[in-house]
């Protein structure tokens, strides 16, 4: 086990005193790894509340084994954590649930298909996935909703047994064929908020959260705040498959090839440059992945990575560059030199962006208050190492950002020069942040029940 320093970050991990399975972290101390532990408690869906608390709730009331893995990775990355008694005894528990309705499922089955209809939900309460129609089979809710890259899909269950059962190329046939199966039953919009998504929601840190739902309006669209300006850093992520197809339009030297539905992969006629594009990342997978070749059976030079919250314009940016043969190349095998960093940070430099030197990263960040990106470079990465030696950041911090793309060693410097002149002068569009936050909470409705009811807590066995 790692050894902890009397600097690592304390956190103490309890059950949520109003909801029966969801979990708080208390992170107990002012140094700088809190951040660290908040990125880390993150990749299991904590929710943080403020620099000290971070809250995990979900629908399948699986909190207690993910609240188990989040404290194993805080360990193994030197933290100190506290499992209260009470909790403690959850996760020794070996739960089941009352009247499954796959009952040939083994628990690790049984995880998964719950694990799937929590980023069902998610999606759906973050704005990702907008669902149009709901409707009652006899036996459980079914819907339509479409994603925001534009895939389409038919879905079965609620709660933890929500799964999509259906793809379809567009929306007006997915909207279709579901008008064409449940005719009648048909009701516009997303099901009603289940007892389970209800205290889920409520247990999770949202502002007026206890507010009436507004009464229901019939073929009123919503007024929407027109989108701001803001620096390309701090803009919406934009649609990244609306890009891929722009690109493959204006560039005929790349050939489109796709392996199966999650990938595309463009590879570009000198067969020494290759994108790949994975239309549906789930949690922590990078969207893009690019990498060049010395030659089409050769070594690999370099390749970067770019997160699916990576602002599209910025994307934009990256793929044109690859675009001009002198950028990637035979690339640089020379370690890289004090005037390589000059180059690829000469416009952050030039608009007046802060550099702090250590005694292991370089970073240039953004002097608009209220607002994270930069530039960083991390001299401890061996020059033949092909793990990231750059970053591009935006949101939040360099440690835990809200999108990132890396780069290895010898991506040409040109290439990152392209991308840091986009972030010291471009600009974009985003949406105002409280129009977001109305328009993704969870309503509070009153709900009927539902045949079959959903069960209200996993019965134990020992």
């Amino acid at each position: 086990m790692p050894q902890t320093s009397p600097a690592a970050p304390h956190v103490r991990l309890t059950l949520h005193p109003d909801h029966s399975s969801a979990v708080i972290a208390t992170l107990n101390d002012h140094g700088p790894g809190r951040d660290l532990a908040h990125a880390l408690l993150a990749q299991y869906r904590f929710r943080r509340v403020d620099d000290h608390t971070a809250v995990l709730a979900r629908i399948d009331h699986d909190e207690p084994h993910y609240a188990h893995q989040a404290a194993l990775l805080l360990r193994e990355k030197g933290a100190r954590v506290e499992i209260d008694s009470a909790l403690q005894r959850e996760i020794d528990t070996e739960w089941t649930y009352g009247n499954y309705p796959m009952p040939y499922l083994d628990r690790d089955a049984i995880r998964e298909v719950s694990a799937e209809a929590q980023r069902i939900h998610d999606a759906i309460a973050s704005g990702h996935l907008t669902m149009h129609c709901h409707a009652h089979d006899g036996w459980t809710t079914v819907a339509v909703g479409t994603y925001r890259n534009g895939k389409s899909v038919h879905f079965h269950g609620e709660d933890y047994l929500r799964q999509e059962v259906t793809d379809y190329e567009s929306e007006a046939q997915a909207v279709a064929d579901f008008y064409r199966q449940y005719s009648v039953a048909v009701r516009p919009g997303p099901a009603p908020v289940t007892d389970i998504e209800r205290a889920a929601a409520e247990a999770l840190p949202t502002p007026a959260s206890n507010a009436p739902a507004p009464a229901p309006a019939q073929n009123i669209a919503p007024s929407t705040p027109s989108p701001e300006w803001v620096p390309v850093y701090a803009a919406d992520p934009g649609d990244h498959e609306a890009l891929l197809g722009d690109f493959f339009a204006k560039h005929e030297e790349w050939e489109k090839w796709r392996p199966h539905d999650e990938t595309t992969i463009a590879s570009h006629e000198s067969l020494t440059l290759r994108v790949e594009f994975l239309h549906e990342p789930r949690h922590g997978d990078d969207a893009w992945t690019i990498a060049a070749y010395e030659s089409p059976v050769g070594e690999r030079l370099w390749h970067a990575t770019a997160t699916p919250t990576t602002p599209v314009e910025i994307m934009r940016i990256l793929l044109e560059s690859l675009s001009t043969e002198d950028i990637w190349g035979q690339g640089a095998q020379t370690p890289v030199k004090e005037q390589d960093l000059a180059e690829a940070s000469r416009p952050l430099d030039d608009v007046g962006w802060p550099l702090k030197v250590g005694s292991r990263l370089i970073d240039w960040t953004a002097p608009t208050p209220g607002t994270g990106a930069g530039l960083r470079f991390d001299t401890l990465i061996k020059q033949g190492d092909l793990l990231p030696a750059w970053t591009i950041w935006g949101g939040n911090t360099a440690d835990s950002p809200g999108w990132a793309i890396h780069l290895s060693t010898h991506t040409p410097t040109a290439l990152i020069q392209d991308i840091t002149f986009e972030l010291a002068h471009g600009q974009a569009r985003r949406q105002p942040p409280h129009t977001a936050a109305t328009a993704h909470r969870l309503p509070t409705r009153t709900v009927a029940p539902r045949l079959p009811p959903p069960a209200p807590r996993p019965a134990s066995k020992r």
